[in-house]
């Protein structure tokens, strides 16, 4: 990476992660303040809730309706430091009030599914919410049937945490505090596509500061489905510096790929024929989108929901959209920054539909930091433009930390992360926790 692209990148990240670049975006409106069209929302996490807010702000007009059964919503990013034991789960919850403040109705309710042909939610205590336009958000699900022995039923004793909620994440972290003093903790990953794709690296590595801390002689240990990961050289390097012999990465050509787990006994089955036993046991089963999308026939027979990237609608069905990490939208990953940014895009192609106007072209961005320790941060960055039908990444705009990078740059890039992810959910939430 040259000199002149690595600061171009770090320049870019400063932005995103201060007040910068988001603010700096939020649009005009779009749609006048004539009484207008409903639009319904059918999930509340960050697809959903930025998607809501954009709306609110492009189409005053517009009657926006979101829905969601959970009053809170504990975030993805960040749920690594309450897994690692440096912040409680209430700095990393968020709610509602921001968007219903902002003139969102909010409906707390259990939706049991969605009719992309009359545009509606269907919610479990009977009543039928439908809008001119419908936006699904329905994040990811599990799939359990790929990891034998593996189900809901197990949560409780071997935790997924990914995030599942506070009750999952302080439950993960009270294993770690009861685990042996010379105990291994066993974390399972699955092959791409998944929530959050350096999110296991940043876990083996809150995990490894929580134990070299409070137990100096137990370890970590990756078995993992891909033979490479994201962050991957800057993760090694910072193992290497913070966490020597600590952290153990086994991969898919070490036959470390997880395909059946023994529950009650902690132990893991390789597709390598091995047997591994763990104190704590930390499975990231493989995923796909979820059941409001895959009900409804949104969904391809990978499991995940093809869209047009131009406005982010489900080909076949007339104003219906999908969002989130359930959808395909490569080379983007699934990241809270990159459902952020999707819903930005298709907010502002709804408003442009509604007013009749034509659809515009705006750039994708996907920023992510990673925390390999509380003051060591480290960061990807990509941005997107629509080639045609698909997403295309623009060459030399993007990047990742300088691998060379001293003290003071890691530490402020973990500085930086915390700065993205008060901005982030501002931007999507209207206001919230934010995690120290």
């Amino acid at each position: 990476m040259s000199d002149g692209h690595d600061a171009r990148r770090r320049a870019l990240m400063r932005a995103l992660a201060g007040t910068g670049l988001l603010a700096a975006a939020a649009p005009m409106p779009i749609l006048g303040a004539q009484r207008g069209p409903r639009i319904v929302i059918a999930g509340g996490g960050f697809a959903g809730a930025s998607c809501a807010l954009a709306l609110r702000r492009l189409a005053p007009a517009a009657r926006v309706t979101l829905i969601d059964r959970q009053r809170e919503f504990v975030t993805g990013p960040f749920c690594n430091t309450v897994v690692g034991g440096l912040n409680p789960a209430a700095a990393i919850t968020q709610d509602h009030r921001g968007l219903a403040a902002a003139g969102v109705d909010v409906v707390h309710a259990e939706i049991e599914g969605v009719d992309p042909s009359a545009r509606a939610a269907h919610l479990a205590d009977g009543r039928r919410i439908a809008g001119d336009r419908l936006v699904v958000a329905p994040g990811i699900d599990f799939d359990y049937d790929a990891l034998d022995g593996y189900g809901p039923e197990a949560l409780d004793r071997v935790p997924a945490a990914w995030p599942g909620g506070a009750a999952a994440l302080r439950r993960l972290h009270g294993q770690l505090q009861a685990m042996p003093e010379d105990g291994r903790v066993v974390l399972t990953v699955p092959d791409n596509p998944y929530r959050c794709p350096p999110g296991p690296y940043e876990r083996a590595s809150l995990i490894a500061h929580f134990l070299a801390e409070h137990k100096p002689r137990a370890r970590v240990l990756l078995l993992d489905a891909k033979n490479h990961f994201s962050k991957e050289p800057l993760f090694r390097i910072g193992w290497d510096s913070r966490y020597p012999g600590r952290v153990e990465w086994r991969g898919r050509d070490d036959g470390a790929r997880a395909m059946a787990i023994d529950v009650a006994g902690r132990r893991v089955h390789t597709v390598g024929g091995d047997e591994i036993a763990a104190d704590v046991l930390n499975v990231i089963p493989p995923q796909r989108a979820g059941r409001l999308a895959r009900d409804a026939g949104l969904a391809d027979d990978a499991g995940w929901v093809p869209v047009n990237v131009h406005d982010f609608a489900a080909p076949g069905h007339e104003g219906v959209h999908v969002l989130g990490d359930a959808i395909r939208a490569e080379p983007m990953p699934k990241s809270a920054y990159s459902a952020h940014m999707q819903a930005q895009v298709c907010a502002r192609a709804i408003a442009q539909a509604l007013a009749g106007e034509p659809p515009g072209e705006a750039p994708l961005i996907n920023a992510c930091y990673s925390l390999v320790a509380p003051d060591y941060g480290i960061s990807v960055t990509e941005v997107y433009r629509i080639n045609g039908d698909r997403i295309a990444a623009v060459q030399q705009a993007g990047g990742t930390s300088a691998l060379a990078a001293g003290p003071d740059t890691r530490r402020a890039e973990s500085e930086y992360a915390r700065s993205l992810y008060r901005n982030l959910v501002r931007d999507s939430f209207g206001s919230g926790a934010a995690p120290g």
